[in-house]
């Protein structure tokens, strides 16, 4: 698996967010740098699960589709004297 990397947009919004949580679930104010410096602890860490749990998620939707367009084409079979 790739390294997960952050843009720097991205960093600063997803370190607000951490910075909001630990204010109200812990009651403990961290810097940005603090905050940044745990997303990236958490996406070395554990980032993997999230990214395979996405990757099996989009298979399942892929897998279902690739179902529909299969019964789409059997619909557009004509009938012959053959049988399948």
């Amino acid at each position: 698996m790739a390294q997960i990397n952050f843009s720097d947009e991205e960093k600063q919004a997803i370190g607000q967010k951490v910075q909001r949580y630990v204010a109200e679930e812990f009651d403990l104010e961290i810097g940005q740098f603090d905050a940044e410096f745990l997303l990236d602890f958490f996406a070395q860490e554990i980032g993997g699960y999230f990214y395979n749990r996405g990757l099996y998620d989009s298979q399942a939707v892929l897998e279902k589709k690739i179902e529909e367009i299969g019964e789409a084409i059997l619909q557009l079979e004509k009938a012959t004297q053959l049988k399948r």
